[in-house]
């Protein structure tokens, strides 16, 4: 886990060109809504609300200095969804990106698939060195040549040129959900895919656009009769039958495809049983599940909820094995955030490459990291203050009530619109991508 004081950081996305000038004006489409390491960590993924995937590259020359290790800068930069209009329900369509993720790569190329609320597209990210000259029928400048003037056969040689990376759409995947995708996730078989919206779940397979399997279903007969909705879904790193997914009453369900086509019916139930003497009006909502993970070595999963971050034993069913409190001493505040509605506030989770440390976001631009060997825990600050190069984070902590020590934060100034709500972890380094707003911080381990 990455410990007090071994942090540098590198601040890649600014609001303008003066790092030093602090713009109070934020473009709702530059906001970040996702973040996502490829399979080696050597790209990083960003999506934003205004339908665009920014891919940074970690830096060639720095692959072989430790020291900078963490450095990324853009690689390729494109328009990934554009907003739609449904006619026929008169609703917009948001061109906002819900999630990306990366396929395994198979060739030179990268590919991913991103979503909005509505539909997936597979890119495939290719970089282009040469060009192609000495053509017959064109000339240099891409004009027809006059025919009567071709008095030889020329055949045409592959000319060195500046890289140029491209973003080309593959696959469209589109029309097969009625509410919004909230979950896309790609299956170990290298093969099909996860979608997931508040009532459905469907299987896709990459190769095929126009029909997908709908494989659970929980909307009921009469919408009067709801009770509770999919939050999230992830299919297992190991096992390509077996799937999960939360819900907004802070259940989990584990399927297994092969026993039926339909999973309505799940293999196993993950809850835990509340306490009736801390029951509240709030309960059920901060019970709701925003984000389920499954480990790297498929033993467990990781769910957060309002307050918390659990983890479970896909062997022990009745409650989870770990559980960490983010930030407990909101819960005197629950009245204050669900008025100004941060109460639904959806928090992302993710593990460390080798299953041992967790990290999820809080408000403030902190964000949460626990080492599950130790149970020790940190709080720390993705902030403009502390983003120059390889500068040291240090340790917060926010004061609960009674006298404030001099480095504490009282929990009455904690400002509720810097949140962090993605992360993302480097599977085989300690390297971290925090998303604050609109700004994108990649914290590493500090070399000596």
């Amino acid at each position: 886990m990455l410990t007090v004081g071994n942090y540098s950081i590198n601040l890649l996305r600014e609001d303008t060109d003066n790092p030093d000038l602090i713009c109070d004006v934020i473009l709702s489409a530059d906001i970040i809504s996702t973040v996502e390491f490829n399979h080696s960590g050597e790209l990083l993924a960003t999506g934003d609300k205004g339908g665009r995937v920014v891919i940074f590259q970690h830096e060639e020359e720095c692959k072989n200095r430790l020291q900078l290790r963490g450095e990324y800068n853009v690689y390729s930069t494109f328009q990934s969804h554009e907003p739609e209009f449904d006619y026929l329900k008169s609703l917009e369509i948001e061109e906002k990106i819900n999630k990306i993720r990366w396929l395994p790569q198979q060739n030179s190329a990268h590919f991913l698939l991103s979503t909005n609320d509505k539909t997936i597209k597979l890119w495939k990210i290719s970089e282009r060195d040469k060009r192609a000259e000495g053509y017959n029928l064109k000339d240099e400048n891409g004009r027809l040549r006059d025919p009567f003037r071709i008095t030889s056969l020329r055949v045409p040689v592959l000319m060195p040129m500046d890289l140029m990376v491209e973003a080309s759409p593959r696959r469209v995947f589109a029309n097969a959900h009625t509410y919004h995708i909230n979950s896309i996730s790609v299956n170990s078989d290298h093969e099909t895919y996860l979608s997931a919206d508040d009532l459905r779940i469907n299987l896709w397979h990459l190769e095929i656009t126009d029909r997908s399997f709908n494989i659970v279903d929980i909307k009921p007969a009469n919408m009067e009769e709801l009770t509770e909705v999919i939050t999230a879904a992830e299919c297992h790193p190991n096992q390509c039958n077996v799937f999960v997914y939360s819900s907004s009453k802070g259940t989990i369900r584990l399927c297994d495809m092969r026993a039926a086509a339909l999973c309505d019916r799940h293999t196993k139930f993950f809850e835990e049983p509340e306490d009736p003497s801390s029951r509240s009006f709030f309960s059920e909502i901060i019970s709701s599940i925003s984000d389920v993970k499954f480990s790297h070595s498929g033993r467990y999963m990781m769910t957060r909820d309002y307050l918390s971050v659990k983890v479970w034993d896909l062997n022990m069913e009745n409650r989870p094995v770990e559980t960490y409190q983010v930030h407990e001493y909101l819960r005197s505040k629950l009245c204050s955030l669900y008025e100004n509605d941060c109460i639904f506030d959806k928090f992302e989770c993710c593990w460390n490459g080798s299953d041992s440390a967790i990290m999820t976001g809080s408000y403030n631009n902190f964000f949460r990291m626990f080492d599950r060997n130790t149970r020790k825990d940190i709080t720390l600050e993705a902030s403009r203050e502390s983003s120059k190069p390889r500068a040291t984070l240090k340790p917060r902590k926010v004061s609960t009530g009674g006298k404030r020590k001099k480095d504490e934060i009282s929990v009455d100034s904690l400002d509720f619109n810097k949140k962090i709500l993605h992360t993302a972890w480097h599977p085989k380094e300690n390297v971290i991508a925090v998303a604050a707003t609109n700004n994108l911080y990649i914290f590493q381990d500090k070399i000596n």
